[in-house]
């Protein structure tokens, strides 16, 4: 019995020892509970941790090995998560950036998901917006914004589109991109029966090109979520801007990760809305404490002033539109006139 006392001073010791060790375990995946069972065989030989089970301290390795497992527990146990943000981003500015920093550091904070990609997919010029840059001069602002940055790319997909592309049909792109690449991850991998997952595989592909309204999740894929602030959740009740059925599947199947501004009130816009009331756990309000108020709108105004936008976006945006002199007057007549285009197919739709 005179070593029950070192065996605990041990053990605590060997704890603090694990919580320093955490990311070397993590990589080793060690099991905590083998690590616990040896130290105590060590001084009773034939004897594990789950054989001491009959004094208070037994009682304590047992609480030491369900401690040790929560702090190794295997990232996979999280849902990975990929941000996509759609819009004009006419110009893109530092909020922009912001949104998704801000989303991240939410959506990692909840322990629930582990955010591993953000993408930036500006919208085609066949969006028909008043004061709407080509694409390729937004394309690549934006790809210049994220050049710093290891965690946020910029997509061309939706921009190179004839058509106005509906955000929903962007998210279902990029999920099903995703879940392509993990079938091509898991026939790669040298598996036993891999030409069966193959097989499978292809008849996944085939069955979510023949099912206009698909699960978008699959076991083992990260999840792509839609990331905004509170101007396009408010956006949803804009007669004829949106298709009932699109919104419903975006916060249904996806989901939103919001970022609210200053005056709005995204929490009321929800209750007042049934769809979005039904479905608010997938939906994410993220608050702004240090508040931001820059918009492409105001810039696109100081620039036509010839005002500075210097801090309000990255210095190389603010390189690339002064050497193009991109936004002016002129630019800002773009469109006039002309319907948005999700207007006038939104509003046609109804009409038919």
């Amino acid at each position: 019995m005179v070593l029950y006392p070192l065996l605990n001073s041990l053990f605590l010791c060997f704890s603090r020892f694990l919580a320093l060790r955490v990311p070397a375990m993590r990589r080793a995946r060690a099991s905590p509970a083998i690590e616990c069972s040896f130290s105590v065989s060590r001084y009773f030989p034939g004897r594990t941790g789950e054989h001491l089970t009959d004094n208070k301290e037994d009682v304590r390795v047992f609480h030491l090995e369900q401690q040790l497992q929560v702090l190794t527990m295997d990232k996979s146990e999280k849902t990975e998560v990929v941000l996509l943000a759609c819009g004009s981003f006419n110009p893109i500015t530092n909020m922009h950036l912001r949104l998704f920093e801000l989303a991240k550091d939410y959506l990692n904070g909840t322990g629930k998901y582990r955010v591993i990609k953000g993408i930036i997919s500006p919208v085609g010029d066949a969006y028909k917006k008043k004061g709407l840059i080509p694409a390729h001069h937004r394309i690549i602002m934006a790809e210049l914004a994220t050049k710093s940055s290891n965690w946020v790319e910029v997509d061309t997909w939706e921009s190179l589109q004839k058509e106005w592309t509906e955000t929903v049909k962007v998210l279902r792109h990029h999920q099903e991109k995703l879940e392509a690449g993990n079938c091509d991850h898991r026939q790669n991998s040298p598996v036993v029966e891999r030409s069966g997952r193959k097989r499978k595989c292809l008849e996944e592909r085939q069955d979510s090109s023949q099912k206009k309204s698909l699960e978008p999740k699959t076991k083992g894929v990260p999840e792509v979520k839609l990331l905004c602030g509170a101007d396009l959740l408010e956006s949803f009740g804009v007669p004829n801007l949106w298709k009932s059925e699109d919104i419903t599947r975006i916060v249904a199947d996806y989901g939103l990760i919001c970022v609210t501004r200053d005056g709005s009130d995204a929490q009321k816009f929800i209750y007042e809305s049934d769809v979005l009331w039904k479905h608010q756990s997938n939906i994410h309000l993220v608050n702004e404490w240090i508040h931001n108020d820059i918009s492409s709108t105001k810039i696109r105004r100081a620039l036509r002033r010839g005002q500075s936008i210097r801090y309000l976006v990255p210095d190389l945006v603010q390189e690339y539109i002064e050497k193009h002199d991109l936004y002016s007057s002129e630019s800002e007549d773009r469109n006039v006139g002309v319907v948005l285009a999700p207007l006038q197919r939104n509003t046609a739709e109804a009409k038919s």
